[in-house]
């Protein structure tokens, strides 16, 4: 198995995305009193977000050709999911 097989790329990037998307929204996310009149619905969405946030990350360093290999590229989907969760949270 190569390490840029797409199904597995596609695979840990969506992983990046919900890991980074829930960190996120346990640390930087609003406060417990506003968690536990929002519910769950919070957390999906922060989840949602850094997926989305995730791939925009990683195509933007595939179209911008950044060295490192795979690896520069998982790191900018990990930028990636955490400014797109931080701008969510700025317009929100």
């Amino acid at each position: 198995m190569r390490g840029n097989e797409p199904a597995l790329v596609f695979l840990i990037v969506l992983v990046i995305g919900i890991v980074v998307g829930l960190l996120y929204d346990r640390f930087l996310g609003p406060s417990w009193l506003v968690r536990q009149f929002a519910g769950t619905r919070a957390t999906v969405t922060s989840a949602l977000v850094g997926i989305a946030g995730a791939f925009v990350g990683f195509h933007l360093a595939t179209l911008l050709t950044l060295g490192g290999g795979v690896i520069a590229l998982y790191i900018a989907a990990v930028i990636g999911a955490a400014v797109v969760l931080y701008l969510w949270r700025m317009i929100r």
